[in-house]
């Protein structure tokens, strides 16, 4: 008798589909950690480099995910990355820039 094939049979938590998408789940770790980074930098005043630098790596990190996406939940937690990023990205331009303000 054949037993049916359950769709979450793999390990993986991101994996819906029950495939493994290393890529996709990388650049999905990558764009929450820098999103989190450059909303929790983005509170102090003195780190806007660090937010605004890490805003914008997780920004282009976060869009590259979004299109090589594959499962609904890579998509809603690569959206909420990104999303933190550009919100981090803006404030710490905002404090100073990328280059700490004015050149010169």
């Amino acid at each position: 008798m054949a037993q049916a094939m359950r769709p979450h049979q793999t390990g993986s938590l991101f994996a819906t589909d029950g495939r493994s998408h290393p890529l996709q789940d990388s650049l999905m770790v990558a764009a929450l950690v820098l999103g989190a980074l450059a909303v929790a930098t983005a509170f102090f005043h003195d780190l806007h480099l660090v937010s605004s630098w890490a805003g914008l790596v997780g920004i282009f990190a976060g869009g590259i995910g979004q299109y090589v996406s594959v499962t609904t939940r890579e998509r809603f937690l690569t959206i909420l990355g990104l999303g933190a990023s550009a919100v981090g990205f803006f404030i710490g331009m905002a404090h100073g820039g990328l280059f700490g303000g004015v050149i010169g």
